[in-house]
């Protein structure tokens, strides 16, 4: 009687272990389908961030505008500036703003907000005017400023609205396109 050692291993194609290619295009087509989902999903969730990023930058700027106004008892400026120095005689939000107390003085900034990055725009219903708020915390004027992609144009954008009372607030559109 002969006796055999039986081992785990198998040997032959029964015992041969992987993917078949068949195996392997499915596993790379569904793969590519969420990548596909997964990519416009990622960049529309970055737009977001950098939009709401920006909008709620302005409207810290705007409620310290208001707060400084009322505090120090004189009018506050919120203007748009390229140099953190002074207002901007021409240009819109996305190049940066000052809060300042007297525009006619570089030393009286109270706070300076950088630029958007490019391709960002930054625009005021009516053209880009500096907000004053006077020492009761009433701002002179009324704005709307709307944040927004130029290029590629997003589905997002999100708007800046102040009111004459001085409060201010930021609300989602979806209109995607920059106005002029």
């Amino acid at each position: 009687m002969c006796r055999h050692r039986v081992t785990g291993a198998q040997h032959g194609p029964a015992g041969e272990r992987g993917f078949t290619m068949m195996e392997l295009l499915v596993a790379v087509a569904i793969a590519a389908v969420l990548f596909a989902i997964g990519v416009p999903m990622f960049r529309d969730v970055t737009l977001g961030s950098r939009l709401s990023a920006a909008a709620n930058n302005l409207l810290s700027s705007v409620q310290l505008a208001r707060s400084e106004a009322i505090k120090r008892n004189v009018n506050v400026t919120l203007c748009a500036s390229s140099d953190g120095q002074s207002c901007a005689g021409a240009g819109g939000w996305e190049q940066g703003w000052i809060t300042i107390i007297d525009p006619a003085d570089p030393d009286t900034v109270v706070q300076y907000q950088q630029g958007l990055p490019p391709g960002y725009q930054m625009t005021q219903a009516g053209g880009t005017t500096d907000l004053v708020f006077q020492p009761i915390g009433i701002g002179s004027t009324a704005a709307v400023v709307t944040v927004c992609r130029l290029e590629p144009p997003g589905a997002q954008e999100r708007v800046v609205s102040v009111r004459p009372t001085g409060t201010a607030n930021v609300s989602i559109t979806t209109t995607g396109v920059c106005p002029d």
